[in-house]
């Protein structure tokens, strides 16, 4: 079997008709299922990609207690104990330094990480927005969500 020099490329330039692969994948943990109702689609759970997939790493890492993850007790943060201090500018600062500390030790493939926590005193809940640069693919993500204390 014989290969023509048309199938590499010297160059080190991605063809334009060369589909990339995702450099990032993960499991979207709400489950979405390729649709399969009216037979079109796989039936099979739908993946997370590149900047997608980095973003569900940060939250899911954000949203984790310590001893959660099965020979990694100390891969987590110490958010939900916060959550039952009284809601307040310290507080806040204390859940973004928590955030800040637990995305600086434990996700190398984010830097630049800029986290703003706004306090809601009257609902005892806290507006968590994360800014941040995927090192690998030179591009920002952005994931805001609520934390706030179930009991």
């Amino acid at each position: 079997m014989s290969v023509a020099n048309s199938d590499f490329n010297k160059s080190g330039v991605t063809p334009l008709n060369v589909a990339q692969a995702p450099l990032y994948s993960d499991l979207d943990l709400r489950l979405g299922v390729i649709g399969k109702k009216n037979g079109g689609g796989s039936g099979d759970i739908t993946p997370l990609t590149d900047i997608d997939a980095v973003k569900n790493a940060v939250k899911n890492l954000v949203l984790s207690n310590y001893h959660d993850r099965p020979h990694q007790p100390f891969l987590g943060s110490n958010i939900r104990a916060l959550l039952f201090e009284n809601a307040n500018y310290l507080t806040a600062q204390a859940i973004q330094s928590e955030i800040t500390r637990v995305l600086t030790d434990h996700e190398p493939r984010v830097n630049n990480v800029n986290v703003v926590v706004v306090d809601n005193s009257d609902t005892n809940e806290y507006r968590v927005t994360i800014e941040f640069t995927i090192v690998s693919l030179n591009r920002r993500g952005r994931i805001s969500f609520y934390l706030e204390r179930l009991r």
